[in-house]
């Protein structure tokens, strides 16, 4: 599909694809620009519904990253993707690029996780000290 096309031109993220040839699954590596994320890369799933556009997709992370906004299971609080804000025509490109740019700014407001939120805001070098280790323990290598 073009939507397809657009995302797999994009900078932002590797290897985009429709999963198990499912197209309303894709799978890809996000690439964060900013630290503590940007020494590794992140799978991601897009699913979307059988309703689309009119309902909106849903990302979710594959690899566990240390962010306020990423619970454990991988959900993302994307405030773009909840049924108040969405917009028929908003393209799958712009919910991954708007994902990267939440990855590359963590945001205390939009918190899934409280703990790592409050210690963002208390106490930011234990944060971005746990956050690398556990992008280096946790992202796959960054494909060059």
């Amino acid at each position: 599909s073009q939507e397809l096309e657009e995302a797999r031109r994009w900078e932002g993220a590797r290897d985009v694809r429709p999963l198990d040839g499912n197209v309303r699954r894709w799978g890809g590596l996000l690439l964060p620009n900013n630290p503590p994320y940007n020494t590794g890369a992140f799978r991601f799933e897009l699913t979307f519904s059988p309703n689309h556009p009119l309902e909106p997709p849903r990302a979710t992370l594959l690899t566990p990253i240390y962010h306020p906004s990423v619970d454990l299971e991988g959900r993302v609080c994307q405030p773009l993707t909840t049924d108040v804000h969405w917009d028929p025509t908003t393209r799958a490109i712009q919910v991954l690029q708007d994902l990267l740019l939440q990855l590359d700014s963590p945001d205390p407001q939009r918190v899934l996780r409280p703990d790592v939120a409050r210690e963002l805001q208390e106490r930011p070098k234990e944060f971005r000290c746990r956050a690398e280790e556990h992008t280096r323990i946790h992202a796959e290598p960054r494909p060059d």
